[in-house]
């Protein structure tokens, strides 16, 4: 979800930290692409593979979101931690697609053809991770889901997840503690896990493989594009965040700050 430095390289003090995603030079697009795909796949078989041994596990609902949103947790930060050296750890179109936007307004981040590289990697890992987790419980390898979430509130709550984690993660770039993101990144899902009434997907391509099971992770395919279309809102109203909260200022002459 967030961008880390190569394992063993030094980083000069007078150097700021990347932009989310801004990929440590020398690695080959093959490989950035490998590791959204298999952080995707490994962040969804997670997630649906922890929702499905909870149900397994007990009949109480928040005990079952207890369990899928603490697996969430430790899941997502280990990955972020592995990966984010190579790929920048997006697993995330919306988090993709938000770097892409600031990189063409001068920052740092994917360019088009990693956009389009990176994208169907995410989409891809998605649904083989949901269809890896049902394959691991013994459910039907490939089950539209029944859960609709298609209701106003739902559609909120990924309005405001989106834009949390988005605020999040540029937040943390503009201000140069990337170090800190497997830990905060994993933490707020966590916490939106339960403030949001979404339960927080906030990420199109995990709600496109969350369609592929019929388990306690799934969602609809007719709620799927409602969903995408709040998370993208969600970019636009977490990068409008950044842009006021974290606002550059300027030196007694009037120009930015080097």
């Amino acid at each position: 979800m967030t961008a880390t430095e190569p394992v063993g390289t030094p980083i000069p003090a007078d150097v700021p930290q990347p932009a989310p995603g801004a990929t440590p030079p020398r690695t080959p697009l093959i490989a950035r692409a490998a590791a959204e795909l298999v952080g995707t796949a490994a962040l969804v078989a997670v997630v649906v593979g922890s929702g499905i041994q909870a149900t397994k596990l007990t009949q109480d609902v928040a005990l079952q979101l207890l369990a899928n949103s603490t697996a969430t947790v430790f899941g997502l930060g280990v990955l972020i931690a592995l990966l984010g050296p190579v790929s920048g750890a997006h697993f995330n179109p919306a988090v993709t697609l938000a770097e892409w936007w600031t990189a063409r307004r001068g920052g740092a981040g994917v360019n088009a053809r990693e956009l389009a590289v990176y994208v169907p990697s995410q989409i891809t890992g998605a649904i083989a991770g949901a269809i890896l987790a049902d394959a691991m419980f013994g459910e039907p390898l490939v089950q539209w889901s029944t859960h609709d979430r298609s209701a106003g509130n739902l559609l909120l709550g990924e309005v405001v997840a989106t834009a949390g984690l988005i605020l999040l993660i540029f937040g943390l770039a503009r201000t140069d503690r990337l170090r800190f993101a497997p830990v905060a990144v994993a933490s707020y899902i966590g916490a939106a896990y339960w403030f949001t009434s979404s339960t927080s997907f906030a990420n199109p391509a995990v709600t496109i493989g969350r369609a592929f099971t019929d388990t306690f992770a799934g969602i609809a395919p007719a709620s799927v594009p409602g969903f995408i279309g709040m998370q993208l809102a969600g970019v636009v109203v977490g990068l409008a965040l950044v842009a006021v909260i974290f606002m550059r200022g300027k030196t007694d002459n009037g120009t930015p700050p080097a």
